[in-house]
């Protein structure tokens, strides 16, 4: 029999005093003896049980298994999601879950580091003078034919061995070769980081790489599952039926490759890693270069430099270079930059720097040579790169390092390329080899002093700042009011006037801009963390939901550590609806509460309006409309007082949904329309386009056709100029709901399976229960009862999973009518009752008209379902 709660412990164990993950684990071991020690199976049963409630689908509930993983020492990562739901199963107190929530996060920050990965759909280019490792490649070539055939057995290979022997150009040049015979139709390639020399970037955690691998692969960020297991799944029938070469650089170890491999004939693997991996599939060693293929190296890249004296100067230059590839290369790059010298003379010199500083490693040695022949200027900017904290930077961030213009950084960047001291993993885009920054970041530590590093990282945050902002007020204008003032940037930016040019450069630096945060907010920037995290508010929300979640995690934290409540408030405010678009509304509703408190304390009204709105919208989408139109109400007030005309109109236009919901269609219409009028005097087109949206659907319902016709054309308009899929998709929606009440069925179709389109190519979920709902209806006024009970059973499952209690009324409404047209009368009944239940529950006027349906003759004793006869 287990403890009761108290025996054990006098206090609840406290996780604000672990200090690593083995510390929470301990406390979570406590606390689950403090709780009574229940069993690791009613604990499951309690955390799926309240993860049902809010709606989580049966395929993303927790395993026993994976809840014992919880409670084990020793553990790389913990899955914070799963260790607050049972922290909350074992002592469901607000305050102390949320206690739990803040320990993980500051613990796993590297968690959230290890979920920052760069994901890329092509091969970064190959050396231009690769040589040797003929025996090598052929075998890799041989296995990955193979593994190319659409009904073999799907090849895994990898290439093991130590730092600099060329793992990478290895499988680089394998994986062009493969492209080249047309093998593989694409390619996706990643850099696991499983042996980066910084600790701030842990080893790539997997769910990230499938992230970024699902992205590239055609699915909406909205439709990639949270779960690992089922992203793999989704990654592997995403690759079903086509010809892509996976290549895993850099790999930490077998566990980390293994939810990565395509299991998927025509779909060959490539794996490169520090360790031996022959657990996954056929496995190839690198040793150093052989001295004939050092020779040949040597020989190739500098053809025309006579040898001198010494007939044996090339194998001497190769002895000490230790014969490593990367060393040669190096030295390479140092002969062909020196003119008049014989490779006499060049080995002598590595012979003198050998004997006078003790350089006993060939790399060591080389890059050390390397450094040593550049530019003072070019040394400088060498050592600073090392300093960024992101994979990978462009010229705009090496001008703002170095304080220089930007032709300079890019001729800089162009020439540390040339002599093997940075890679070129996309046009414009530069990184180190681990080896190569570890070297660089020691030299700036030795070279400039401590506040130099810091005016350096300052410039390149500054940088960062102003772009993001830049490209946030030219998608988002209206909303320009709620981002931080910056003063203008001190150092070139790109030109981000185009929208199109704007996004590409988010997503092309998001991955950046997250360890941006990071790294601001654990090493003394933490007013760049916060302002970053309301500069890309409006921006991550939109489907980035991981790095959302990170990056307001760590402005959260570093408001925290400054005393900062309003910059708290933002962060949880973007946390917590981050949470909402994910469906998870528990943990919503608690953050945007926090976020409402803070805001008070700190005596900010915009943000407690903007919590408020928040909050009411998690009702109003649980179907709570009487608490959603309280805290709606409560919002109102506090923007207008602010002058905060697009909060204003956005906080109408939801009260203006809930009245409609509740059937009080003429305040409504005042709401919405109320909700368009200050958004044309704000300028605010993207406002504007939904209040459009929200006032057609309402005339809709009155029976308006004329204004609604209108108002939803001019909607879709302005939601098609902005390229907003989900507002086209509501908007066809709508002209389906007028289509049908002009008794045009087929034309309703057109429309609806227009919006069902959209809303699964977007992967929004709840959206594509009503166009289906909506087709269920067409094809019921169309005299296709049959055709309508897929379309309303196919609702109803979308419907249920999500937890939308109204379309899951509509759909029990739709089903009842269809079985009825067809005599089915027992299944009718059943389903309009449901249908009643929901509504008269939501509070919503539908409840009467099937009440009406239920009064009809054919409902009475004859029809009684025999199972409900006890």
């Amino acid at each position: 029999m287990g403890q009761q709660p108290g025996e054990a412990f006098a206090a609840l164990p406290d996780p604000g005093q672990a200090g690593t993950l083995d510390g929470l684990v301990e406390r979570l071991r406590s606390l689950k003896v403090w709780a009574g020690d229940p069993s690791y199976e009613r604990i499951t049963d309690r955390v799926n049980a309240a993860w049902t409630a809010m709606g989580r689908p049966a395929g993303e509930l927790a395993g026993k298994t994976t809840v014992v993983d919880c409670f084990r020492r020793g553990r790389r990562r913990l899955n914070a999601e799963l260790v607050v739901a049972v922290v909350q199963a074992l002592h469901p107190d607000v305050g102390y879950v949320t206690q739990w929530r803040q320990a993980l996060q500051v613990i796993t920050g590297w968690g959230e580091a290890a979920a920052q990965v760069r994901a890329q759909d092509r091969l970064p280019r190959g050396l231009a003078g690769f040589t040797g490792r003929s025996a090598e490649l052929d075998r890799l070539r041989r296995a990955l034919r193979d593994g190319c055939v659409d009904d073999g057995v799907p090849a895994i290979c990898s290439i093991a061995g130590m730092a600099g022997v060329g793992k990478t150009e290895l499988a680089v040049h394998a994986g062009h070769l493969l492209a080249a015979e047309g093998l593989v139709e694409r390619v996706l390639f990643v850099n696991l980081r499983g042996f980066h020399p910084d600790p701030a970037q842990p080893p790539a955690d997997p769910a990230a790489v499938l992230d970024g691998f699902l992205r590239l692969l055609g699915m909406p960020g909205q439709q990639i599952p949270h779960d690992l297991t089922a992203r793999s799944a989704a990654y592997r029938e995403r690759l079903a039926g086509t010809r892509t070469l996976v290549v895993l650089d850099n790999a930490a170890d077998a566990d980390q490759v293994r939810p990565l491999l395509t299991e998927t004939p025509g779909c060959p693997v490539l794996v490169t890693s520090r360790r031996s991996l022959t657990s996954l599939g056929t496995a190839t060693h690198l040793d150093v270069f052989t001295p004939g293929e050092a020779i040949a190296l040597l020989t190739e890249a500098a053809p025309h430099v006579p040898v001198g004296p010494d007939p044996e100067a090339t194998a001497r230059i190769a002895h000490r270079c230790g014969h490593l590839p990367l060393a040669l290369g190096l030295v390479s790059a140092h002969i062909r930059a020196r003119s008049g010298w014989t490779l006499t003379d060049h080995a002598d010199r590595l012979d003198e720097r050998h004997h006078d500083r003790r350089l006993d490693s060939g790399v060591e040695l080389a890059l050390d040579l390397s450094y040593r022949q550049l530019p003072a200027d070019r040394q400088r900017l060498l050592r600073l790169a090392g300093l960024h904290p992101g994979h990978d930077l462009d010229a705009h961030a090496a001008a703002a390092l170095a304080d220089i213009d930007l032709p300079t950084a890019e001729a800089h960047l162009h020439d540390l390329h040339r002599d093997h001291l940075l890679q070129q993993n996309a046009p414009g885009r530069y990184t180190f080899h681990d080896l190569v920054r570890a070297y660089a970041t020691g030299r700036a530590t030795d070279e400039d002093p401590a506040p130099q590093r810091r005016a350096a990282l300052t410039r390149l945050f500054d940088s960062y700042l102003a772009t993001s902002a830049t490209a946030m007020d030219t998608l988002y204008p209206a909303e320009a009011h709620r981002r931080p003032r910056l003063p203008p940037p001190a150092n070139p930016v790109p030109d981000l006037a185009a929208p199109d040019t704007a996004r590409v450069w988010l997503d092309t630096e998001r991955p950046t801009l997250v360890a941006v945060a990071a790294h601001t907010a654990t090493h003394g920037w933490p007013t760049h963390t916060t302002r970053l995290s309301a500069i890309l508010f409006r921006y991550l929300i939109g489907g980035h939901f991981t790095d959302a979640l990170a990056v307001h995690g760590h402005a959260h934290h570093a408001a925290q550590q400054s005393g900062d409540r309003a910059g708290q408030g933002h962060a949880l405010n973007g946390v917590g609806t981050t949470h909402m678009v994910m469906g998870r509304y528990g943990p919503a509703c608690e953050y945007l509460g926090q976020a409402r408190d803070l805001f008070r304390q700190a005596g900010d009204s915009v943000g407690e309006a903007r919590a408020l709105n928040n909050l009411g919208v998690v009702e109003m989408w649980l179907g709570r409309y009487r608490p959603a139109a309280d805290h709606l109400d409560e919002a109102l007030p506090l923007f207008r007082q602010a002058g905060d005309r697009t909060g204003e109109a956005n906080t109408l236009g939801n009260l203006g949904t809930v009245e409609e919901r509740l059937g009080r269609y003429h305040s409504a219409v005042d709401h919405k329309g109320r909700a368009l009028a200050l958004c044309l005097l704000a300028g605010d087109r993207a406002g504007e386009a939904n209040a459009l949206s929200g006032l057609g659907y309402v005339e809709v319902r009155l029976g308006r056709h004329g204004p609604a016709t209108d108002h939803l054309h001019q909607a879709l308009t302005l939601y098609r100029q902005a390229g907003n899929r989900a507002g086209e998709a509501r908007a066809l929606d709508s002209l389906g709901a007028l289509r049908l009440l002009l008794d045009q069925p087929a034309e309703a179709a057109g429309h609806y399976q227009r919006a069902l389109a959209i809303f699964r190519e977007i992967g929004e979920r709840q959206g594509e229960a009503w166009p289906l709902n909506g087709l269920g209806e067409a094809a019921h006024t169309a005299g296709r009862p049959a055709d309508a009970l897929i379309h309303h059973t196919d609702a109803h499952t979308i419907a249920t999973d999500i937890g939308a209690l109204d379309q899951q009324a509509r759909a029990h409404a739709g089903l009842g009518h269809a079985h009825h047209t067809l005599g089915n009368h027992v299944q009718a009944r059943r389903h309009y009752q449901h249908a009643l239940t929901l509504y008269t529950e939501l509070g919503m006027p539908d409840a009467d008209q099937i009440r009406a349906h239920l009064e009809r003759p054919v409902f009475g004793e004859q029809a009684v379902d025999p199972s409900d006869v006890i």
